[in-house]
């Protein structure tokens, strides 16, 4: 296994100092538009969003041991760390790939299988005020004050609203698995799962973008903020030649003290025309058998996963209504016995089965010998955890990654012994549209 470690310091012999102070609102996206990478954003629909850029200190990790791994270095790195609290506190923000025997190859180059990045300058909005951070590794508090005074000038010059610029036009698309392909292995699990090997797999696809301009992804995120504003945004730029975003309905897990908040997400119909039609298409996924099955078997994985780290509730199912899309949802929480930091449940349970399936090592075989692309970081955990080990993660669904002129977009459907493939080429292809629509110029309202 690789070892967890700090780009250019020894997590033992580091101690971080962090200052901060209210200034007034910016555009996120303008600070973003005058930082190379890393870069990160983070925007929550209870209204919590954070930019940060530079890098004060990094932790890598590959293999099964990942998780833990960059927490042990994480807690490391954070003790005896002089840094504000509250909403200003320093956060590490990163995530990981789906495997975690994940090899960085296009498109992923520069995301390994876990890396997360403590920014050196962060900024904070929350409904109340917006707190400029600024954070070193050398224990220098004078300076950190001048790095503070340094950067609050530079916001200063920053602008409350930045214009977005015109999306950067779709040239060509190319799914990287046909139709064919598709059907035979959705046909191939379901003949798997009607002999007992597999009760449920995610099969997801690709698909390959050339665009006429580079991308932007701040004004990509925002164009999706506008579509989208009950998902989270995310970016995570490691490097200068790609960043990994998206607009993910789902939160994988979300912790406070001893209390954590995970959800069930899975099943999928359209939204309808009218609203006698998407009342009706509720009614028909709340009605469905197989829709009902395939989310009854996230929320019964995710209780198990939570069960043995305290008491779980799992609360009545309803639906939740996306711009395009609606979803069966249930809402599950749980109070933990016990100090537990937000990774401890990430590794505990990703990856759900609304994103891999059941048995978790046979789907991921399948998943495997089926899909025709590399998952790289979709559909695995991203987010961020602070100095208590308190955190949020969402599920890199809804995502792309891109850079220059060049973006792959990626969707999955959860497939179960009555799935029909037509229906499921359909319904990905959804899910594919908030991404597509952002990036094409023949999609502007």
């Amino acid at each position: 296994m690789e070892s967890p470690r700090q780009t250019g310091l020894d997590p033992a012999e580091t101690t971080f100092v962090g200052r901060s102070r209210e200034v007034p609102d910016v555009s996120f996206r303008a600070f973003l538009a005058g930082r190379g990478a890393p870069r990160v954003h983070w925007a929550a629909p209870d209204g919590l969003e954070v930019v940060g850029a530079g890098e004060a200190a990094r932790l890598t990790g590959a293999g099964g041991e990942r998780f833990s791994a960059v927490r042990e270095a994480g807690e490391t790195a954070f003790d005896g760390a002089d840094a504000p609290e509250g909403p200003a506190r320093p956060r590490f923000f990163g995530g990981a790939a789906f495997h975690d025997d994940h090899e960085p190859s296009p498109p992923w180059e520069g995301f390994p299988p876990a890396t997360f990045v403590l920014p050196r300058i962060q900024l904070v909005r929350t409904d109340d005020a917006t707190h400029l951070t600024v954070v070193r590794a050398d224990g220098d508090a004078v300076a950190a004050e001048a790095d503070l005074e340094a950067a609050a000038a530079e916001i200063d010059d920053l602008p409350a609203m930045r214009p977005v610029e015109d999306p950067p036009g779709v040239v060509a698309s190319r799914r990287t698995t046909t139709e064919q392909e598709w059907a035979e292995g959705i046909e191939a699990a379901v003949e798997r799962i009607e002999a007992g090997e597999l009760r449920k797999v995610v099969l997801a696809v690709a698909l390959a973008v050339t665009l006429e301009e580079e991308v932007v992804v701040s004004d990509t995120l925002e164009r999706l903020r506008r579509s989208y504003p009950d998902c989270f945004r995310f970016l995570v730029q490691p490097t200068d030649e790609a960043g990994f975003f998206g607009v993910p309905p789902e939160r994988l897990v979300r912790l406070e003290g001893d209390h954590a908040v995970t959800e069930a997400l899975a099943g999928t119909v359209a939204r309808g025309e009218t609203p006698e039609e998407d009342a009706a298409l509720a009614d028909s996924l709340l009605g469905s058998e197989k829709l009902q099955h395939e989310q009854a078997l996230v929320a019964e994985a995710i209780e198990e996963h939570l069960a043995p780290l305290g008491d779980v509730r799992v609360a009545e199912q309803g639906v939740r209504k996306l711009a395009n899309v609606q979803h069966l949802h249930t809402p599950i929480e749980a109070d933990l016995d016990g100090d537990t930091h937000v990774l401890e449940l990430v590794d505990a349970i990703h990856p759900t089965p609304a994103v891999g399936g059941l048995p978790p090592e046979t789907a991921e075989r399948v998943i495997r010998e089926t899909e025709t692309f590399e998952r790289g970081w979709y559909a695995a955990p991203v987010g961020w955890f602070d100095t208590d080990g308190d955190g949020e993660f969402a599920v890199g669904i809804r995502s792309a990654v891109a850079g220059g002129r060049r973006a792959t977009l990626f969707a999955g459907n959860g497939i179960v012994a009555d799935s029909d493939p037509e229906v499921e080429w359909e319904e990905v292809g959804l899910k594919l549209e908030p991404i597509l629509a952002a990036l094409d110029t023949d999609d502007e309202d």
